[in-house]
């Protein structure tokens, strides 16, 4: 007999959107790591933790050129998202496993040390993927958590999870960087509406996704609330956050274009199941099941 799984974050199966407090911790345990012991209170009670220089500029550099190389040699692959109109690439998905430089860098004790401590345990890759917003036509992220997607969609039972998201251009306060409501990640959004069929291919390219995003009067409370931070720094410089935060980004209509490597980092003791709120799992490129702790 098949023990059923309790779902303690429903979502898209109601009209309207719902807030409830979050029931899981933020930061799971107290293993040692990178981060110092102010670090870690940060980002438990803001959701964040920003890191200065957290990669040399010769790394930053063979990023950027595994960017320029994966959207050209993978042109019509299914894990390389354009822009709708333009046709420039938007964000190229599955680079842990895509490229060597990404699989080396993302494995560092101070990168996934940063994961293992804040999870509390060894962890493996859920997602990766490397995005871009070419200056004049970069377009925007809506308004998301992160953890409401995985779980709907991925099947990920609990945001145990996290994401560093590294800089490989100047971030400035216009063009296109993360935006962050500090604090909202004690909140979850279930989501109204409902997942139709293969919604991923659509809702990577859509600016305003119909599901998995809260409501105007929903964002406007939230914002009200927490407020809003946003992120610059140089190249190199990183933003760690809660896969529970609510974020986004603007789109980029100045001449300099902003690019970052975007890793989610998961607990193997959180695990994927089926969907919660969806018709079947995502591409594996987008939530993996591989679970083997990253070494």
């Amino acid at each position: 007999m098949q023990t059923a799984v309790i779902d303690d974050y429903p979502t898209r199966n109601r009209t309207k959107c719902v807030s409830v407090s979050r029931p899981d911790p933020v930061v799971w345990g107290s293993a040692a790591g990178p981060l110092d012991a102010s670090a870690v209170a940060e980002y438990d009670r803001r959701g964040f933790h920003t890191v200065d220089a957290l990669l040399p500029a010769h790394d930053v550099g063979n990023l950027l050129d595994e960017t320029a190389r994966l959207g050209r040699d993978l042109a019509d692959d299914e894990r390389v998202v354009r822009e709708a109109g333009s046709g420039d690439v938007r964000s190229v998905f599955d680079v842990h496993r895509l490229s060597d430089t990404v699989a080396e860098i993302i494995r560092r004790p101070e990168i996934a040390g940063i994961a293992r401590q804040l999870l509390g345990s060894e962890v493996y890759i859920h997602q990766s993927r490397l995005n871009v917003k070419p200056g004049f036509r970069g377009g925007p992220f809506y308004w998301h958590s992160d953890f409401e997607t995985w779980h709907a969609e991925d099947g990920m039972p609990r945001p145990r999870a996290l994401s560093i998201s590294v800089a490989l251009t100047e971030n400035y306060g216009y063009n296109g960087g993360l935006m962050i409501m500090p604090g909202s990640h004690r909140t979850f959004v279930s989501c109204a509406g409902t997942t139709p069929d293969d919604y991923y291919q659509q809702s990577l390219v859509t600016h305003v996704p119909p599901t998995g995003s809260p409501d105007e009067d929903m964002l406007t409370s939230m914002a009200a609330e927490h407020g809003i931070a946003t992120f610059t720094g140089s190249a190199g410089s990183a933003t760690v956050f809660d896969s529970n935060c609510m974020h986004g980004s603007n789109g980029n209509i100045t001449p300099f274009p902003r690019s970052n490597l975007f890793v989610v980092f998961n607990s193997v003791e959180n695990t994927l199941g089926e969907p919660f709120s969806a018709p079947k799992p995502r591409p594996d490129y987008l939530g993996s099941r591989d679970f083997t702790p990253l070494r």
